[in-house]
């Protein structure tokens, strides 16, 4: 099996569907934000020397399906995530346990995030990359829109107060993020913090 020209079907799929289906008011949680941690999980993994083709195939599949659940639901969107995974990629050539590899990673980002194994640590990683990024501002005001949409919070001030709460709970898992986004992070939870 070519896990390239596998990759390449099944992430056109995915893309496809994320497209067409995915609600247009999730500012956050949009087909940009899969791309994002697609890209993410690759930079950790080869920064954290993970080299098996296997394994990184599974993390840049896990990172494809990891936000699926969306489709159909907003709470326990990572056990509909798995669902999709768990219906889809047998017919791709993906061995049950293969598949239980790909949840383990997807169910580990339910916050607060609980991974048990390497992979499982850098998906972890990259869907809250943007946390110590340059970009985290940009980012960060997207998930209030959406959380807003939803009459989740109402007001900046309640995002505020979320905000530094999660950020101050929040620790990177691998050496890499720690090394490049944790200072940064930091950096932000003081900015945030003078605002109030």
């Amino acid at each position: 099996m070519s896990f390239k020209n596998n990759y390449d079907t099944i992430r056109a799929m995915v893309m496809q569907k994320l497209s067409d289906h995915l609600s247009k008011d999730l500012h956050y949680h949009g087909i940009h934000h899969t791309i994002d941690v697609e890209i993410q999980a690759g930079r950790i993994a080869k920064s954290e020397k993970i080299n098996n083709k296997e394994d990184i195939y599974l993390l840049k599949l896990a990172s494809l399906y990891h936000d699926t659940g969306f489709l159909i639901t907003y709470k326990e969107h990572e056990l509909a995530g798995c669902n999709f995974a768990r219906n889809e990629l047998p017919e791709f050539g993906l061995t049950p346990k293969q598949i239980e590899i790909i949840c383990g990673m997807i169910m580990a980002t339910k916050i607060p995030q609980t991974p048990l194994t390497k992979l499982e640590e850098i998906i972890c990683d990259a869907d809250l990359d943007y946390l110590g990024r340059d970009d985290f501002f940009n980012i960060s005001h997207t998930l209030f829109m959406e959380l807003q949409k939803r009459k989740i919070l109402s007001s900046e001030k309640d995002w505020n107060d979320i905000q530094i709460n999660f950020i101050k709970k929040h620790n990177y898992f691998t050496d890499t993020n720690k090394k490049s986004r944790e200072k940064k992070k930091l950096n932000h939870l003081e900015l945030i913090q003078k605002k109030i």
